[in-house]
Protein backbone atom coordinates (compact mmCIF):
# COMPACT_ATOMS: atom_id res chain seq x y z
CA UNK A 1 0.00 0.00 0.00
CA UNK A 2 2.82 2.43 0.90
CA UNK A 3 4.56 1.85 -2.45
CA UNK A 4 1.30 2.41 -4.29
CA UNK A 5 0.58 5.65 -2.45
CA UNK A 6 3.97 7.14 -3.28
CA UNK A 7 3.51 6.27 -6.94
CA UNK A 8 0.03 7.77 -6.96
CA UNK A 9 1.26 10.98 -5.34
CA UNK A 10 4.01 11.34 -7.93
CA UNK A 11 1.38 10.80 -10.63
CA UNK A 12 -0.74 13.61 -9.20
CA UNK A 13 2.15 16.07 -9.28
CA UNK A 14 2.97 15.09 -12.86
CA UNK A 15 -0.64 15.21 -14.07
CA UNK A 16 -1.30 16.69 -17.52
CA UNK A 17 -3.48 16.18 -20.58
CA UNK A 18 -0.96 13.61 -21.80
CA UNK A 19 -1.13 11.80 -18.46
CA UNK A 20 -4.93 11.65 -18.80
CA UNK A 21 -4.58 9.93 -22.18
CA UNK A 22 -2.10 7.53 -20.61
CA UNK A 23 -4.53 6.78 -17.80
CA UNK A 24 -7.34 6.10 -20.24
CA UNK A 25 -5.12 3.70 -22.20
CA UNK A 26 -4.23 1.86 -18.98
CA UNK A 27 -7.88 1.53 -18.05
CA UNK A 28 -8.73 0.03 -21.42
CA UNK A 29 -6.08 -2.66 -20.88
CA UNK A 30 -6.95 -3.40 -17.26
CA UNK A 31 -8.03 -7.01 -16.60
CA UNK A 32 -10.11 -5.95 -13.59
CA UNK A 33 -13.88 -5.60 -13.51
CA UNK A 34 -15.05 -1.99 -13.84
CA UNK A 35 -18.61 -0.82 -13.43
CA UNK A 36 -20.63 2.34 -12.95
CA UNK A 37 -23.14 2.66 -10.12
CA UNK A 38 -25.62 5.42 -9.31
CA UNK A 39 -25.76 5.92 -5.55
CA UNK A 40 -28.91 7.62 -4.31
CA UNK A 41 -28.46 10.49 -1.85
CA UNK A 42 -31.71 12.24 -1.12
CA UNK A 43 -32.96 13.59 -4.45
CA UNK A 44 -29.52 13.21 -6.00
CA UNK A 45 -27.83 10.37 -7.84
CA UNK A 46 -24.07 10.23 -7.46
CA UNK A 47 -22.33 8.50 -10.36
CA UNK A 48 -19.56 6.22 -9.06
CA UNK A 49 -16.79 4.31 -10.80
CA UNK A 50 -16.23 0.97 -9.07
CA UNK A 51 -13.31 -1.42 -9.56
CA UNK A 52 -13.10 -4.91 -8.09
CA UNK A 53 -9.88 -6.75 -7.17
CA UNK A 54 -9.10 -10.21 -8.45
CA UNK A 55 -9.13 -11.90 -5.04
CA UNK A 56 -10.85 -14.91 -3.51
CA UNK A 57 -11.82 -13.34 -0.18
CA UNK A 58 -13.97 -10.34 0.61
CA UNK A 59 -11.99 -7.13 0.39
CA UNK A 60 -11.62 -3.81 2.19
CA UNK A 61 -13.20 -0.88 0.36
CA UNK A 62 -11.41 2.37 -0.43
CA UNK A 63 -13.32 5.58 -1.14
CA UNK A 64 -11.35 7.62 -3.70
CA UNK A 65 -12.05 11.37 -3.63
CA UNK A 66 -11.05 13.27 -6.76
CA UNK A 67 -9.19 16.56 -7.00
CA UNK A 68 -10.86 19.82 -8.07
CA UNK A 69 -10.95 18.74 -11.72
CA UNK A 70 -13.71 16.22 -11.04
CA UNK A 71 -13.74 12.50 -11.83
CA UNK A 72 -11.04 12.32 -14.51
CA UNK A 73 -9.46 9.31 -16.20
CA UNK A 74 -6.47 9.75 -13.90
CA UNK A 75 -8.67 9.33 -10.82
CA UNK A 76 -10.31 6.28 -12.35
CA UNK A 77 -6.83 4.86 -12.94
CA UNK A 78 -6.03 5.44 -9.27
CA UNK A 79 -9.10 3.35 -8.42
CA UNK A 80 -7.90 0.63 -10.77
CA UNK A 81 -4.46 0.63 -9.12
CA UNK A 82 -6.06 0.22 -5.71
CA UNK A 83 -8.04 -2.76 -7.02
CA UNK A 84 -4.80 -4.19 -8.40
CA UNK A 85 -3.46 -3.99 -4.83
CA UNK A 86 -6.44 -6.02 -3.58
CA UNK A 87 -9.04 -3.42 -2.60
CA UNK A 88 -12.53 -2.59 -3.82
CA UNK A 89 -12.20 1.00 -5.02
CA UNK A 90 -15.08 3.39 -5.50
CA UNK A 91 -14.59 6.85 -6.98
CA UNK A 92 -17.68 9.08 -6.79
CA UNK A 93 -18.21 11.93 -9.21
CA UNK A 94 -19.06 14.75 -6.83
CA UNK A 95 -19.97 16.91 -9.83
CA UNK A 96 -22.82 14.53 -10.68
CA UNK A 97 -25.74 16.45 -12.11
CA UNK A 98 -23.96 19.83 -12.16
CA UNK A 99 -22.63 19.73 -15.71
CA UNK A 100 -24.20 20.74 -18.99
CA UNK A 101 -27.81 19.50 -19.24
CA UNK A 102 -27.47 17.91 -15.80
CA UNK A 103 -24.41 15.91 -16.79
CA UNK A 104 -21.37 14.83 -14.81
CA UNK A 105 -17.67 15.70 -14.97
CA UNK A 106 -17.37 14.49 -18.57
CA UNK A 107 -19.99 17.03 -19.67
CA UNK A 108 -17.85 20.06 -18.83
CA UNK A 109 -16.12 21.72 -21.76
CA UNK A 110 -12.85 22.17 -19.86
CA UNK A 111 -11.16 21.27 -16.59
CA UNK A 112 -11.31 24.98 -15.69
CA UNK A 113 -15.09 24.87 -15.93
CA UNK A 114 -15.15 21.75 -13.74
CA UNK A 115 -12.90 23.44 -11.18
CA UNK A 116 -15.19 26.48 -11.03
CA UNK A 117 -18.16 24.20 -10.44
CA UNK A 118 -16.32 22.33 -7.66
CA UNK A 119 -15.95 25.64 -5.84
CA UNK A 120 -19.72 26.11 -5.88
CA UNK A 121 -20.60 22.73 -4.35
CA UNK A 122 -22.38 23.06 -0.98
CA UNK A 123 -20.13 21.49 1.71
CA UNK A 124 -23.12 19.74 3.28
CA UNK A 125 -23.99 18.14 -0.06
CA UNK A 126 -20.42 16.90 -0.54
CA UNK A 127 -20.42 15.42 2.95
CA UNK A 128 -23.77 13.66 2.42
CA UNK A 129 -22.66 12.36 -0.99
CA UNK A 130 -19.52 10.83 0.52
CA UNK A 131 -21.43 9.25 3.39
CA UNK A 132 -23.98 7.73 0.99
CA UNK A 133 -21.22 6.32 -1.23
CA UNK A 134 -19.39 4.91 1.80
CA UNK A 135 -22.56 3.24 3.07
CA UNK A 136 -23.10 1.76 -0.39
CA UNK A 137 -19.63 0.30 -0.91
CA UNK A 138 -19.23 -1.36 2.50
CA UNK A 139 -22.48 -3.26 1.90
CA UNK A 140 -21.44 -4.73 -1.45
CA UNK A 141 -21.41 -8.55 -1.40
CA UNK A 142 -17.68 -8.57 -2.23
CA UNK A 143 -16.81 -6.17 0.62
CA UNK A 144 -15.68 -7.20 4.10
CA UNK A 145 -17.23 -4.17 5.78
CA UNK A 146 -13.97 -2.30 6.33
CA UNK A 147 -13.49 1.16 4.85
CA UNK A 148 -10.56 3.46 4.07
CA UNK A 149 -10.49 6.80 2.23
CA UNK A 150 -7.95 8.56 0.03
CA UNK A 151 -8.22 12.02 -1.46
CA UNK A 152 -6.09 14.23 -3.67
CA UNK A 153 -5.68 18.03 -3.35
CA UNK A 154 -9.27 19.30 -2.91
CA UNK A 155 -10.20 15.68 -2.31
CA UNK A 156 -7.41 15.42 0.25
CA UNK A 157 -9.14 18.06 2.33
CA UNK A 158 -12.40 16.17 1.91
CA UNK A 159 -10.67 12.98 3.03
CA UNK A 160 -9.41 14.74 6.16
CA UNK A 161 -12.89 16.08 6.93
CA UNK A 162 -14.50 12.71 6.20
CA UNK A 163 -12.28 11.16 8.89
CA UNK A 164 -13.85 13.49 11.47
CA UNK A 165 -17.32 12.26 10.54
CA UNK A 166 -16.90 8.51 10.15
CA UNK A 167 -16.27 6.53 13.35
CA UNK A 168 -15.89 3.19 11.55
CA UNK A 169 -13.14 4.43 9.21
CA UNK A 170 -9.97 2.29 9.34
CA UNK A 171 -7.57 4.66 7.58
CA UNK A 172 -7.62 8.13 6.02
CA UNK A 173 -5.03 9.05 3.37
CA UNK A 174 -4.58 12.73 2.61
CA UNK A 175 -2.57 13.68 -0.46
CA UNK A 176 -2.02 17.41 -0.12
CA UNK A 177 -5.23 18.41 1.60
CA UNK A 178 -6.21 21.30 3.85
CA UNK A 179 -6.96 20.11 7.41
CA UNK A 180 -10.45 20.65 8.82
CA UNK A 181 -11.00 23.72 10.99
CA UNK A 182 -12.59 21.63 13.72
CA UNK A 183 -13.29 18.05 14.71
CA UNK A 184 -9.72 16.70 14.67
CA UNK A 185 -10.30 15.22 18.11
CA UNK A 186 -13.10 13.07 16.65
CA UNK A 187 -10.78 11.18 14.30
CA UNK A 188 -10.54 7.59 15.51
CA UNK A 189 -8.34 6.12 12.77
CA UNK A 190 -4.73 6.60 11.60
CA UNK A 191 -4.21 9.45 9.13
CA UNK A 192 -1.45 9.17 6.52
CA UNK A 193 -0.59 12.55 5.02
CA UNK A 194 1.59 13.45 2.04
CA UNK A 195 2.75 17.08 1.83
CA UNK A 196 5.52 19.05 0.16
CA UNK A 197 8.07 19.89 2.84
CA UNK A 198 8.67 23.43 1.56
CA UNK A 199 5.08 24.38 0.77
CA UNK A 200 4.05 26.63 3.63
CA UNK A 201 0.70 27.50 2.02
CA UNK A 202 -0.55 24.19 3.33
CA UNK A 203 2.01 23.19 5.96
CA UNK A 204 1.53 26.31 8.07
CA UNK A 205 -2.05 25.22 8.79
CA UNK A 206 -2.43 23.38 12.05
CA UNK A 207 -2.49 20.51 12.95
CA UNK A 208 -0.09 19.55 10.16
CA UNK A 209 3.46 19.55 11.62
CA UNK A 210 6.14 21.39 9.67
CA UNK A 211 8.94 18.95 8.83
CA UNK A 212 11.95 19.27 6.48
CA UNK A 213 10.88 16.27 4.43
CA UNK A 214 9.07 15.79 1.15
CA UNK A 215 6.35 13.70 2.78
CA UNK A 216 5.11 13.27 6.33
CA UNK A 217 3.02 10.54 7.90
CA UNK A 218 0.73 11.57 10.76
CA UNK A 219 -1.00 8.89 12.82
CA UNK A 220 -2.91 8.92 16.05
Amino acid sequence: MQRYLLAAFIGLVAGSAVAQDFAKAKLEKSPRHHEWADVKQGDRKVACFVVYPEVKDKATAVLVIHENKGLTDWVRDVADQLAEAGYIAIAPDLLSGTGEKGGNTDSFKSTDDATKSIGKLPPEQVSKDLQAVADYVVKLPAANGKLAVIGFCWGGGQSFSFATQRADLKLAMVCYGVPPKSGIEKIACPVLGFYGGSDMRINSMKPIPTMPTRAIAATR
